[in-house]
C-alpha cells in the first residue's frame, strides 16, 4: 500500500486500488461543498443543505412544478414536495399559480434564494482559486479538462440525491 503524506493526500501513486478514484473524487466534492456551507453560514444563510442547493438549481430562474422539480432531483413528488416545503419554511422558495395551467403550482425562487445561489456562485469560484493556489491553476485547469473527456455530456445532473438515496 502506498504511504500517505500529511493531509491524507498522496503523491504520484500509481499503484492505488481502483477504489480509491471514487472515494477520492467524492472526497473533493464532499470537501467543496463543507467549505460552501460553513461559508454560506457566515453569510446569512445557515439553514442551507446541500439538498437545498440542488433543489433551487432545479428550481431555476423559471421555476418548476413539483413533479419537473421530481424528474430534475431524481426523487418522487411527495419527496420533492418535502423539500419545497422546507424550502418554503426558511424562505427560499414559494408556491405560486403556474400562470399556464390553475390547476398547478408553480415553485419559483424567492429573492433570498436567489441571493443563496448568487453566493454559492461566488463561493465555489473562490474556492477554485483557493485549489488552483494549492495545485497550480494549469493542475486545476488539467483535471477539469480531464474530468470533462471522462464524463458524458449531460454531467451537469441535479439528480445526486435521488441517486444516492435510491
Amino acid at each position: 500500500m502506498t504511504e500517505r503524506t500529511e493531509g491524507g493526500g498522496r503523491g504520484d501513486a500509481p499503484d492505488a486500488p481502483g477504489y480509491e478514484l471514487p472515494l477520492l473524487l467524492f472526497a473533493g466534492f464532499r470537501s467543496l461543498i463543507d467549505q460552501l456551507h460553513i461559508e454560506l453560514a457566515r453569510q446569512g444563510h445557515p439553514d442551507v443543505r446541500p439538498v437545498h442547493g440542488f433543489a433551487m438549481q432545479a428550481i431555476g430562474r423559471d421555476g418548476a412544478t413539483a413533479v419537473t422539480l421530481g424528474r430534475r432531483l431524481g426523487v418522487s413528488k411527495q419527496a420533492a414536495g418535502k423539500t419545497v416545503d422546507r424550502l418554503e419554511a426558511l424562505g427560499y422558495a414559494v408556491r405560486t399559480d403556474d400562470p399556464t395551467d390553475a390547476r398547478r403550482k408553480l415553485i419559483r425562487l424567492t429573492p433570498h434564494g436567489f441571493d443563496a445561489l448568487a453566493r454559492s456562485a461566488a463561493i465555489f469560484d473562490r474556492l477554485r482559486d483557493e485549489w488552483s493556489e494549492t495545485l497550480g491553476r494549469d493542475r486545476v485547469q488539467a483535471m477539469e479538462s480531464d474530468l470533462r473527456a471522462v464524463t458524458p455530456p449531460q454531467a451537469f445532473r441535479l439528480d445526486a440525491a435521488g441517486w444516492l438515496g435510491g
